[in-house]
């Protein structure tokens, strides 16, 4: 049985533990706040203007023009991983590069092979987990989330855009976190390039939508296509983001929790080591005193 010293140092250290992770939850759930706020009011106009580009793209030649609607061979692939900067968040960074990996494995072997597939990470746990299995890992917009804003996700955005329209890359797919809830995060995997048009089901409110431009069809589409690619990449990295903060209050709770039965077993077994050691003296004193009065 361990000594009472050994057990008052465990007890002593999971408490500080204990408190650590409560003040890590408190943070978590302040930013979780935040960043909730900002995909919701997002979400939305990202929404909308994903559905305005698809109807109105699916029958305008200068939407089919567009160089981010070619569709090649793929030969060339880029997959941007959306993860987190930090760990302590159970299987939130797990999860997305599980996803990526299964989907290079399914979809994209023969390119892996040839050594075709890079790797754009925005979080550093992506970059790192990349980097080990051997990828060619971009690492350009890896501190996005250190000043997280528009200004930031769009560099990469367009950086992705520029390579697909100079043939660099043939396709472009973007693996993150879709928020749901603090408890629940889902990963998502959605084709950002080449654009693939969609059109309202017949008789639905947006097909029957008739579309008046000015100043003009090419130049709205022109405008609206890069515009609707990087909100849709920046509405990823805020779901991941909102989701990060989800997962790590989570994460800390449940071990908060773990800590407290932890200290539960702990205290119950100070608590015995303590009457052994005391029904020890007692007998010993009492040997003694038999002993004495004896001789």
């Amino acid at each position: 049985m361990a000594s009472l010293k050994e057990v008052r140092a465990r007890i002593t250290s999971i408490n500080s533990t204990q408190q650590i992770t409560k003040a890590m939850k408190m943070v978590a759930a302040a930013k979780l706040r935040r960043a909730q706020d900002n995909i919701t009011q997002l979400r939305p106009y990202a929404k909308k203007l994903s559905q305005m580009l698809g109807t109105v793209s699916a029958g305008a030649e200068t939407a089919s023009e567009s160089p981010y609607k070619q569709v090649r061979p793929i030969d060339r692939v880029l997959l941007i991983v959306v993860t987190s900067d930090r760990g302590l968040c159970g299987a939130f960074n797990t999860n997305v590069v599980k996803a990526a990996l299964t989907l290079i494995d399914e979809k994209y072997a023969s390119q892996a092979r040839s050594g075709n597939v890079e790797i754009m990470p925005i979080g550093k746990k992506g970059a790192e987990a990349f980097q080990r299995r051997g990828f060619k890992v971009n690492t350009a917009h890896v501190d996005a989330f250190q000043s997280l804003s528009f200004a930031t996700v769009r560099t990469a955005a367009e950086e992705a855009m520029a390579g697909f329209a100079a043939g660099r890359y043939d396709v472009v797919e973007v693996i993150y976190n879709e928020f749901k809830n603090a408890a629940m995060q889902i990963v998502r995997t959605e084709q950002m390039l080449p654009i693939v048009a969609t059109e309202a089901p017949a008789g639905s409110a947006a097909s029957a939508i008739n579309y008046t431009f000015e100043p003009s069809e090419e130049e709205i589409i022109t405008e609206l296509i890069p515009k609707t690619l990087k909100i849709q990449l920046y509405k990823a990295v805020l779901d991941s983001n909102a989701s990060e903060h989800g997962a790590r209050m989570t994460a800390m709770d449940k071990a908060t929790e773990n800590a407290g039965e932890l200290l539960k077993e702990l205290r119950l077994v100070y608590n015995r080591t303590r009457q052994a050691a005391i029904t020890t003296e007692i007998l010993e004193i009492v040997g003694g005193a038999e002993a004495l009065a004896s001789a």
